[in-house]
């Protein structure tokens, strides 16, 4: 499985470049389903959510190639619309497979993916949308099984701004008969990488307003390329590690446009924060300030991905500060792995009350998940003295190499 070893009580220093996006990557990864033919994707992070998706693609009958962080998929056969129980249950984002099978083969058969330790993900605004769409739905506790004659256009309307969802509905309707409109959808920028990808391979798309996509069917796609984004998640981590540390650091090849309620934050906690075009620069020496209140939103409101990261930077801070989280009801997981660190952390239901001090201790710690993992190095960085995180394979399903990125900024880490 893999432990971290960090030396803490350093600021980073230094330039790094941000990898491509997980998020972006893997719904044009499902979206290339659609395509009877050859999905070329650059800037694709090696990451192993990255890995587990492409074998899950196979699984299917497509022909899998990775060369340095680009990946061809050949879609041209799909021998199967079952996907295997174990590659389902290991990655939740499996279930962005339903658009795309409906449209390409009109059926899909799944083990529903299991539940996540950040909170519950249900299903159910996605089984609505398809089913206005012409889809029909088998019941089971542990299984979904759909499948449809002809998929329609449809007007429909999300209850809650759901990126998943949206991605199925959006996916699912390229190739549908007719015209979907699609209201109250997600406007996350992983959003907006999708339907340019799908636009490319000869989709129409537009969007209405602010939250509203119309999708006009076509009969085909045909094959594309595309570079991936880079990661806002992964840019954001390394901003806030620096900030804990008080460091001073480069990002290249950074989103910054997708930025700005971290950016705005981190101005608010001292740091001196320049963006030009994809470089980003942060003097976070001066970066002691609390938050007195800030609370996750559907982007471009703070993201809930960056929630853990932004709390462990603010254990020590010179004040208190209030962390609400909105999205999953249970992204505080990794509190009481910071407090064995001296954090001082109060939770009352949805909301962090953090005090921060003057120093957190190096310790044996333990990942449970992605984001919290990445917490953890960055209180591990600030901390005192040696510390080893152990479920280092948690991290790794969304950082392509941490441990190089990190010593680029001059940061004690290795994998043991």
């Amino acid at each position: 499985m893999g432990s971290l070893s960090i030396k803490g009580g350093r600021p980073l220093n230094g330039e790094v470049n941000i990898q491509g996006s997980k998020n972006g990557a893997l719904p044009l990864l499902t979206a290339s389903l659609l395509i009877s033919g050859k999905t070329v994707l650059h800037n694709c992070p090696r990451i192993k959510d990255i890995d587990a998706m492409a074998q899950l693609l196979k699984t299917l009958g497509c022909e899998i190639t990775f060369e340095k962080n680009t990946i061809t998929i050949d879609a041209t056969q799909i021998c199967d619309t079952h996907c295997p129980q174990k590659q389902v249950q290991a990655m939740r984002s499996s279930i962005m497979l339903l658009g795309p099978l409906l449209g390409r083969c009109q059926s899909v058969r799944m083990n529903r993916p299991g539940g996540c330790v950040i909170g519950e993900r249900p299903t159910d605004l996605h089984e609505a949308a398809l089913q206005k769409m012409n889809v029909r739905f088998e019941t089971a506790p542990d299984t979904i099984t759909a499948y449809t004659e002809k998929l329609k256009g449809a007007d429909i309307y999300l209850t809650f701004p759901s990126v998943g969802a949206t991605e199925n509905v959006i996916m699912a309707a390229v190739l549908a008969e007719g015209v979907t409109h699609l209201k109250n959808a997600a406007r996350e920028p992983e959003i907006e990488l999708l339907c340019e990808f799908l636009k490319r391979a000869g989709a129409k798309i537009r969007r209405i307003g602010e939250n509203e996509l119309e999708i006009r069917g076509v009969k085909c796609l045909h094959e594309v390329s595309m570079k991936v984004m880079p990661d806002r998640i992964v840019a954001g981590t390394y901003l806030l590690a620096a900030v804990a540390t008080k460091g001073q650091v480069v990002l290249r090849n950074a989103p910054c446009r997708q930025m700005d309620s971290l950016i705005g934050l981190l101005r608010q906690m001292g740091a001196g924060v320049l963006a030009d075009h994809d470089i980003l620069y942060m003097d976070a020496e001066s970066a002691y300030l609390p938050v007195e209140y800030v609370q996750t939103q559907v982007y471009p409101g703070f993201p809930t991905d960056l929630q853990s990261m932004l709390l462990a930077t603010l254990t020590v801070a010179r004040g208190e500060s209030v962390l609400e989280e909105t999205i999953f009801e249970d992204r505080f997981k990794v509190v009481p792995e910071l407090r064995n660190m001296g954090a001082d952390i109060r939770e009352e239901g949805r909301r962090a009350y953090i005090k921060g001090v003057s120093f957190l201790r190096a310790t044996h710690l333990t990942a449970y998940e992605l984001r919290g993992g990445a917490a953890l190095v960055i209180a591990a960085l600030a901390a005192r003295g040696e510390s080893t995180i152990d479920g280092a394979h948690f991290i790794e399903r969304g950082y392509e190499n941490i441990c190089r990125d990190l010593q680029c900024l001059n940061a004690e880490i290795c994998l043991q």
